[in-house]
């Protein structure tokens, strides 16, 4: 008798599973590096954080008074604004039933922490824009620190990073800690036009933070003009038609100075870091799981501050 796959289906398993489970695929997180951590903000909502303005001379002559001026100061505030978690549970018969379920729980609790450090991204990045007046220059001693791309179709040119750079210069900007944060569509549009140009330097100037301060993947994608370029897919969205009369769906290209703590334009305080806790449902049956963050953002300048915004999906 032959026993062959046509003669003896019953005895032919249907499906079978991989113990391999595909998760979710992510690109690079940003590193902690590029805001101010404020760590004297232990308790309340609300931190308010003291500035002082700038000094002006004045001419001396002999045997004549000084003009006695007030000492300028200001405020920004830092608020923790944001509460966010995430929840999950597994039920006995699952686990009676089921395969691979500590490892599908612990993939789970892979994909939570994720979600909350891509809010956290987001909510950084939408915060420094959000620092800026929407639609004008936001001009700092005389230079645009927002403004439209020049290119076709509002993509960037290498005339618009020379134009950042010289506000950041008349800013009195350092010139060490100079980042741009662009979507990969203009990190296409830089590598196809500029990528043989003099001007150009593909190799990563920033080593600490390339080899240490990324989880994975994050794009470097060149050095122009003093500026660290590196792309994000969770920069700002801008309507058409919102600003400068861009004709396209675009993006917040965003602009800054990292040097120090001084100079960047971001803070942020953790209430709480992400934490995962679990329980049991004895009514219903199974475990459950909580993982939540606590968190809030400020802008705390803006001459270090600079946006160009870029259509979203054109590539010069």
């Amino acid at each position: 008798m032959s026993i062959t796959s046509s003669s003896n289906r019953a005895f032919v398993e249907a499906e079978q599973y991989s113990s391999f489970i595909l998760e979710h695929m992510h690109d690079g997180m940003l590193p902690g590096s590029f805001y101010r951590d404020v760590s004297d903000f232990g308790n309340g909502e609300v931190l308010n954080i003291k500035t002082i303005g700038e000094a002006q001379i004045q001419e001396v002559e002999e045997d004549s008074p000084l003009v006695y001026s007030p000492i300028e100061t200001g405020e920004v505030e830092l608020r923790i604004t944001d509460y966010v978690g995430d929840a999950w549970y597994v039920t006995d018969k699952m686990r009676q039933d089921g395969a691979q379920i500590e490892q599908l729980l612990a993939a789970r609790s892979k994909e939570a922490t994720r979600a909350i450090q891509e809010f956290v991204e987001t909510k950084a990045l939408q915060t420094i824009n959000d620092a800026q007046t929407p639609n004008d220059a936001n001009t700092i001693n005389g230079f645009a620190h927002r403004f439209l791309a020049t290119g076709t179709n509002d993509t960037m040119l290498q005339i618009d990073l020379i134009n950042m750079k010289l506000a950041f210069d008349k800013a009195e900007v350092p010139y060490g800690g100079r980042v741009a944060f662009v979507d990969p569509v203009v990190g296409a549009t830089l590598d196809t036009l500029y990528q043989s140009s003099s001007n150009v330097d593909s190799n990563p100037t920033m080593q600490a933070i390339m080899e240490n301060g990324f989880d994975r993947d994050h794009d470097y994608v060149l050095s122009m003009f003093g500026w660290s370029i590196i792309s994000s897919n969770r920069l700002p969205d801008i309507a058409a038609s919102a600003e400068f009369s861009n004709a396209n769906a675009s993006k917040a290209n965003l602009f800054m100075c990292i040097a120090d703590d001084q100079c960047k334009p971001l803070m942020m305080a953790w209430r709480q870091q992400s934490k995962v806790e679990g329980d049991r449902n004895k009514d219903k049956q199974r475990d459950e799981f909580v993982q939540t963050a606590r968190m809030g953002f400020g802008a705390q300048r803006v001459d270090t501050l600079g946006v160009i915004i870029t259509s979203a999906t054109h590539i010069a």
